[in-house]
């Protein structure tokens, strides 16, 4: 194929399933490697005769390479070709999975995997790029709506398929499984995926990329190790300090160079900034209700730690199911008025959250999270075929970037924020019994500070679906001035 694939001329959308399926196959295998690991961490505390502390670096690393270089992956591919970085992600990351089942120690699987995060970035990077480049704007949003379907897929079959991999063969299996599909994808791309045009005449902003990597590194070590070290520990602080100065430096920076990694220009269109925030804000919540449902299923409720993996596969299962429906929707009637039906389940499910307790049946507990699938998955398609839709077709790897980022940093944030929120009330109802621990003390003062966690999450929600409500509005009111956005269209996605 030649470059006339791009939004400015007539591209070609014959091959348009073909490239989702390609680009498919990298989602899945990025998704399932964040999940697949988890379930080995105990066999890898036995086999490669480590301890804890040092074996949680095999998830952490991978997560923190992948959020700290997408942005970068994100504009490189506007520069030099989005084929071009994303087939090179997909031949690190197959690699990388050779080399982290090979480890023969944990620091060599620690460093495989940093390399594997590599190639993931890449992927991470560009995959909605691609795909919004591949089918026209009228169905955007049920192409968004199959890679979030396929996403819920990866979440669920992760932890499931790692768990018989290592039963039945070895932990090494759950990253030479990467390997067959890993070579399928790469071949599709190349054959698939056309070569597009990039903006080489730029350069590509060096010192921007440095004080980035340095400002997400610093804002996201505190945020991920800071319930172990503390987060007033000096360390934690330092970081934190480094964060905030090299993040007023980045923004300084990127204001006064010709070319910079992010045109922060594109944060002047009102509603693009509101969807990238409400990306944020649901994942963050997210994050946290499920970061601290197993503590609950398991200490209060006392299932076994395989009836509670089937229980938290609940929210993945009916997100994944209503996400192409949703985006097929979106076209149809606008992308903003199904976000804020989205909203309203995710409201109303948390909201129901408030009812549990000790005598929760496993019934309960599945209608319960069943709304939070459901309107993560009516709401995540058109938010992200918002974003994608208001980001110039110079500007898509970087849009897509940000569009990843969010997600990270939200549940990064989440995990953090809240377990820490949890973890203080839980303190403040057990009193002198905290000593053990939130996860050891006694159970009612577990589930209230849980209660107290949930009500948090459903004030946050609740402010979401305010926001989201206030851009419909909003829309309404550009629609009639006919505001231009962005990329210089007017009207909206």
């Amino acid at each position: 194929m030649d470059s006339s694939h791009n939004m400015t001329s007539h591209p070609d959308y014959q091959n348009k399933w073909f490239i989702l399926a390609s680009l498919g196959m990298g989602v899945f295998l990025a998704t399932v490697d964040a999940s697949i690991v988890n379930v080995a961490l105990p066999t890898l505390v036995e086999t490669l005769k480590t301890e804890f502390a040092v074996v949680q670096w095999v998830p952490l690393a991978y997560m923190l390479t992948i959020a700290s270089l997408i942005l970068i992956m994100g504009r490189l591919g506007d520069l030099k070709g989005k084929k071009k970085i994303y087939t090179s992600g997909m031949i690190i990351f197959t690699v990388g999975s050779v080399l982290c089942g090979v480890s023969p120690t944990i620091y060599w699987l620690i460093f495989a995997r940093i390399f594997q995060g590599l190639g993931a970035s890449m992927m991470a990077a560009l995959g909605v790029a691609l795909i919004t480049e591949a089918f026209p704007d009228k169905e955007r949003g049920k192409a968004l709506g199959t890679i979030g379907g396929i996403v819920s897929i990866g979440i669920v079959t992760g932890p499931a398929l790692g768990g018989i991999l290592i039963d039945a063969l070895s932990w090494h299996w759950i990253f030479f499984v990467n390997v067959p599909v890993g070579i399928v994808g790469i071949i599709m791309v190349i054959t698939y995926l056309p070569n597009g045009k990039h903006r080489g005449k730029q350069s590509f902003d060096r010192i921007g990329a440095i004080i980035l990597f340095i400002s997400l590194l610093s804002f996201l070590v505190p945020l991920t190790v800071g319930q172990k070290i503390g987060f007033k520990s000096l360390i934690t602080l330092s970081l934190i300090g480094l964060w905030l100065l090299s993040f007023g430096l980045f923004i300084f920076w990127e204001l006064r160079t010709a070319d910079p990694l992010i045109d922060l220009h594109v944060f002047r269109n009102f509603l693009f900034s509101i969807n990238l925030l409400l990306g944020f804000l649901s994942f963050f919540t997210t994050a946290g209700v499920v970061l601290l449902m197993p503590f609950f299923l398991e200490n209060i409720l006392g299932y076994t730690p395989h009836q509670v993996g089937l229980l938290l596969i609940a929210i993945p299962v009916s997100a994944g199911v209503i996400s192409p429906i949703s985006g097929i929707l979106s076209d149809r009637l606008g992308t903003r008025p199904i976000t804020v039906v989205g909203l309203l389940f995710l409201l109303g499910g948390y909201m129901s959250l408030t009812m549990l307790s000790q005598e929760t049946s496993a019934l309960e507990y599945i209608l319960r999270f069943l709304p939070i699938g459901l309107g993560l998955g009516i709401f995540q398609s058109p938010n992200n075929s918002a974003i994608m839709g208001a980001a110039p077709p110079e500007h898509l790897g970087i849009v897509s970037g940000l569009l990843s980022i969010t997600r990270t940093l939200g549940q990064t944030a989440g995990i953090a924020v809240l377990g820490a929120f949890w973890a203080s009330r839980v303190s403040a109802y057990a009193g002198s019994a905290f000593d053990a621990g939130p996860t050891k003390t006694h159970l009612p003062a577990q589930v209230r500070g849980l209660h107290d966690t949930i009500v948090a999450i459903v004030y946050v929600v609740a402010a979401a679906l305010l926001i989201s409500i206030f851009s419909v509005m909003l829309e309404k009111k550009r629609w009639t001035k006919a505001e231009p956005d962005v990329s210089g269209r007017t009207g909206s996605s």
